[in-house]
């Protein structure tokens, strides 16, 4: 993103207002979910909501920008409230990565649509060369669509707190519960590995993910 940043600045505009809406619809998937199990926690907090200001966390969007992957404000769920604790848990965990990967789907098949429409000024504008009105909004859709794989596939770790972590949680015997909950408070722990012993081991699978992503839509 940075690199775009000096590359088009106004192709850099679109990938980060498409990245603050991308965050917020990952959180309030993960709102609606727990309401729609009989969770009111985030809907009393006032998360049940697409303004970015009551989802983003600042150094999860500075990093998302610098290094690749980030995250956004968690909402706050309590399982406890769910109709039914392990489809819930299960099925609140994977809205937000579902909507991301809708996303960066959709983003991707506008891309393909606007080359289709102008493959030289696409073709130019991925090459850094005269920037056409087509051609920035391709670059910028393809940004918003890469940050929405990213989203997607980092949230998948198993590691506490990223929704991975829960998707786990929601098929491991009930009598576990108690003990993974707990590990929630180490959160601040895992953050710091997926900065340092983890950063490249996880870029290395977000980089896998974006070939494969891109390859099945692009070739």
């Amino acid at each position: 993103m940075i690199a775009l940043l000096h590359q088009d600045p106004l192709a850099f505009l679109l990938a980060f207002s498409a990245l603050l809406l991308s965050l917020s619809l990952h959180e309030w998937a993960h709102a609606y979910a727990a309401y729609r199990f009989g969770d009111e926690t985030a809907r009393r907090l006032g998360r049940l909501t697409l303004n970015p200001l009551h989802h983003l966390d600042p150094l999860g969007t500075v990093l998302l920008l610098l290094v690749g992957f980030g995250w956004a404000k968690p909402v706050p769920v309590n399982p406890m409230a769910f109709r039914r604790y392990r489809l819930g848990l299960f099925v609140v965990s994977v809205a937000g990565i579902a909507v991301n990967l809708a996303l960066a789907a959709l983003f991707a098949l506008l891309v393909r649509g606007l080359f289709a429409l102008d493959p030289w000024g696409v073709a130019q504008a991925f090459r850094g060369e005269a920037h056409t009105a087509t051609g920035v909004l391709a670059l910028g859709l393809f940004f918003a669509s890469s940050l929405n794989l990213v989203l997607a596939v980092f949230n998948l770790l198993p590691i506490p707190p990223l929704d991975g972590s829960k998707i786990l949680q929601s098929l491991l015997p009930l009598a576990w519960q108690p003990l993974l909950w707990r590990l929630e408070q180490y959160a601040w722990l895992s953050f710091l590995l997926l900065l340092t012993v983890l950063r490249g081991p996880v870029q290395e699978v977000l980089g896998f993910a974006r070939r494969v992503f891109f390859g099945v839509f692009f070739g």
